[in-house]
């Protein structure tokens, strides 16, 4: 959804409640697709204040199926969206860049909400998703979840893959 910030600012002292639906799809990142669990709307507050600033304020809340890094299980992922930005449509294109403002989701006057919403989720996701704190993961011989039981497979023998770093850690033992 596209909203046309310039009839806010055309009106003194304005102030525009939208309630904007979430029209993305999914969400990706790296390659990989999250689908959302749950997307509901934006409730924005736009206020103009003057000298072609205007303020947006913005709550939402999304909810993505994201795997468990360690076991691949399916997880609930709660992101909360919040913004409060001030927008100076009187700094040109190289002032905004000079102060880092990275405001993709504004072109020209238009606000485009969808970009605004990904730009949140993408600050908001966790560098890290697990089903669960204590999670053991999966088997690295027979890829079965240790979550729901032991597998019987043999997992003391290292990796042959760590022989190089564990030749490194060997080395600085010997000086």
């Amino acid at each position: 959804m596209k909203i046309l910030l310039s009839e806010i600012m055309n009106e003194k002292n304005a102030v525009r409640k939208i309630t904007a639906p979430i029209e993305l799809a999914c969400f990706e990142m790296n390659g990989v697709r999250y689908e959302f669990r749950k997307k509901g709307s934006v409730d924005l507050t736009i206020t103009n204040q003057g000298n072609r600033k205007v303020l947006l304020n913005g709550t939402a809340e999304v909810s993505l199926a994201a795997p468990c890094d360690r076991c691949l299980s399916e997880v609930e992922v709660i992101v909360p969206i919040k913004v409060d930005k001030e927008l100076d449509f009187a700094q040109s294109e190289e002032e905004r860049t000079e102060n880092l403002d990275e405001t993709n989701y504004i072109s020209g006057y238009d606000l485009d909400v969808d970009l605004l919403v990904y730009d949140e989720i993408l600050i908001g996701f966790p560098m890290k998703v697990l089903c669960k704190e204590d999670c053991k993961g999966i088997c690295k011989v027979c890829g079965a979840n240790l979550n729901e039981g032991e597998c019987g497979c043999d997992r003391t023998v290292p990796d042959p893959r760590m022989s190089v770093i564990r030749d490194i850690f060997n080395n600085f033992k010997e000086v």
